[in-house]
């Protein structure tokens, strides 16, 4: 590709939108169109009608300008194309890559050549897309650099090259089927190092700005569509030049009729958007195409781009569909939960948290104040549908920070959720039942619905049964409330006594292996509901000093204990039987004073039961309660069978 072909200069000069739309169509019958002559023509054309455009304060109030169109000649457009295809040539020694399809290194080669030529004092700013902007200024976007690279390599003749793109990025594949892949442009910042590196790594850490490996990845004819979708219409902040939407406009529709854009949703999205500006007769209305784009997205994309769906959302809302917005901002909501949040996802967040926080508040704060709606319940915060969308939304957010190391949601984000949901009706809930996308968690669920449904049938019984101890209670005499008080203790009190006893039993280690004396199960309930008879601590008299409602029944003589071994001596009238002053005085504890001859020959395998066991007469004890060890009282009291 040396120069300009005789057929490409008879188009020339350009002097209507028409002139260049037939040079278009000519490029485009060809399998190689001239990717670096139509983006410096665009370019050219561009720069005319917006960046070198006098803008008068009336007309910025109008937002109309008188519609002019640049003639672009020949040799203006000759002379940028030579300059660029000299450097290419120059700068590339195709002698030392003789294969057929490039390779990395070469990637890294070309890329460099168009890196290096950069200005280094420019800012990522409006109309840098175009070669024309790299060839008089040095400067390009992300994407202008990505598309510099792609037209180089059809200038150095390899057809193999090609541009994959994403929604906010761009890069190149390669090689004999395609599947390689290299950065040869930057994202952000301090990204220039990653320039011939393969995305993979990317890839894999799910950031919505390589769309889990589900870009655009062109043919010539899509990459011409690419540069015609990358076309800026804008002056300023406020005014278009109606002249380059219109170009752009019937570019899209071009492409569109020859199938280009079939497997492009961005293309799609901004050919709707162009639509509902100024509608063109006879052609399908904006709604339809942003459709085709969300289906273009789910059929060859695995639904994995998420403009289709903000394209829609905002046509829906600027025409006040807000029923539709909704469900529209839930699928986009829906598409990004796919994705893990990094710092380079920038865009797509700025582009959520204007829905969120901005477009969805005014949206329900201007339903709210719809005194009609309100009163016939005709608004979206009285339908269930929208509801439920409004829950998708927030949910789809949630997700795509779930397994992020960026965090997404903040305290403004709660903010506008907390008030937008105080805005739908509260009758409306009643009508949304949640359900779990995966089988198995729904299973899960109703297991743990079952499992808590239980829970709570227990705490309603435990709560029954505790209004008929309180009612039992408050139907005794002072007189009985007294005598259920012993030593400290109230009948509740003892209730737990015993059962504390009865857990702790079930814990005494097994090391015996016999079956325990049943008239142990016995004595530990007797004990929480009577106290010991001291008499039958000495070895005389029953065993509780009254009458209890549960008997203790010795199987044999064996069973009758020497409790003389739990004393020291007779009683010495001292508050502890069978003590001496000096041994009660060495004693530390109740349980010592109990015990302490006995302590060194037990005390492998024991539990020890503290201040809830059981309750002796005041007159025998100067503290409330008494640790015995259940062990012992085991040994001593039963011996083994």
């Amino acid at each position: 590709m040396a120069g300009l072909r005789e057929i490409e200069k008879q188009f020339f000069p350009l002097q209507k939108i028409q002139d260049v739309i037939d040079l278009f169509k000519h490029e485009l019958k060809d399998n190689e169109p001239n990717l670096t002559l139509l983006s410096i023509v665009l370019g050219v054309i561009e720069n005319i009608l917006t960046v070198n455009r006098a803008v008068s304060s009336d007309a910025d109030k109008s937002n109309t300008l008188e519609p002019i169109f640049p003639v672009i000649e020949l040799s203006t457009i000759e002379a940028l194309y030579t300059k660029f295809v000299t450097h290419i040539k120059k700068s590339v020694d195709k002698t030392k890559f003789p294969d057929k399809f490039a390779t990395r290194e070469l990637v890294k080669i070309v890329s460099d050549v168009v890196w290096c030529c950069l200005s280094k004092s420019f800012k990522d700013r409006a109309h840098l897309q175009s070669l024309y902007s790299f060839l008089t200024g040095n400067k390009l976007d992300c994407f202008g650099v990505a598309f510099a690279v792609v037209a180089a390599f059809q200038i150095l003749e390899y057809n193999d090259v090609h541009l994959s793109l994403s929604e906010d990025h761009a890069w190149v594949v390669f090689g004999e089927d395609l599947k390689e892949t290299a950065e040869v442009t930057w994202h952000g910042k301090g990204n220039e190092d990653k320039r011939g590196q393969p995305i993979t790594a990317s890839v894999v850490e799910k950031s919505w700005l390589y769309l889990n490996g589900r870009p655009v990845t062109c043919n010539r004819h899509m990459e011409v569509a690419a540069i015609v979708s990358g076309i800026n219409p804008s002056i300023n902040l406020t005014v278009d030049s109606v002249e380059m939407g219109s170009l752009q406009q019937e570019l899209l529709w071009l492409l569109y009729d020859l199938g280009h854009l079939s497997k492009y949703p961005m293309a799609l999205g901004n050919l709707g958007d162009l639509e509902e500006i100024s509608p063109t007769p006879g052609r399908p209305p904006p709604v339809d195409i942003f459709e085709e784009a969300i289906q273009s997205s789910k059929v060859h994309y695995n639904n994995q781009h998420v403009y289709p769906f903000t394209y829609l959302g905002g046509y829906h809302y600027r025409n006040q569909n807000y029923k539709q917005a909704l469900k529209a901002w839930a699928e986009a909501s829906n598409a990004v939960k796919n994705f893990n949040y990094n710092r380079e996802d920038e865009e797509i967040y700025k582009e959520f948290l204007e829905v969120g926080n901005d477009l969805i508040p005014t949206m329900m704060k201007q339903v709210a104040s719809e005194n009609a709606s309100r009163i016939h319940h005709t608004s979206i915060s009285y339908d269930p549908e929208c509801y439920a969308d409004f829950l998708r939304f927030y949910d789809g957010i949630c997700e795509w920070e779930e397994d992020s190391k960026t965090p997404v949601l903040h305290i403004t984000w709660a903010k506008q959720l907390v008030n937008s949901l105080a805005k739908f009706d509260p009758t409306v809930r009643k009508l949304i039942h949640l359900t779990s996308e995966d089988g198995d968690e729904s299973s899960s669920s109703s297991e743990s619905e079952e499992e808590s449904e239980e829970e709570r049938e227990i705490i309603q019984d435990e709560n029954r049964n505790q209004k008929k101890k309180v009612k039992a209670k408050k139907g005794k005499t002072h007189d009985q409330e007294k005598s259920d008080k012993i030593n400290g203790q109230t009948e509740d009190s003892q209730i737990k006594s015993m059962s504390d006893i009865e857990a702790m039993v079930s814990k005494v280690d097994d090391d015996l292996h016999t079956e325990p004396n049943p008239n142990i199960e016995a004595l530990a309930q007797a004990c929480g509901d009577s106290i010991l008879n001291p008499e039958y601590l000495l070895g005389n008299g029953e065993p509780f000093t009254a009458v209890s409602t549960t008997s203790v029944v010795t199987s044999s003589s064996d069973t009758r204990v020497d409790l003389q071994e739990f004393l020291s001596t007779k009683s010495n009238g001292s508050p502890f039987m069978g003590m001496s002053v000096d041994a009660m005085l060495k004693a530390e504890s109740p349980s010592d004073m109990m015990m302490y001859k006995k302590e060194q020959q037990f005390t492998n395998g024991v539990v020890t039961l503290s201040h809830r066991i059981v309750p002796f007469p005041s007159v025998l004890m100067k503290v409330p309660f008494l640790s015995l060890n259940l062990s012992q009282l085991k040994k001593k009291l039963f011996l083994n069978q």
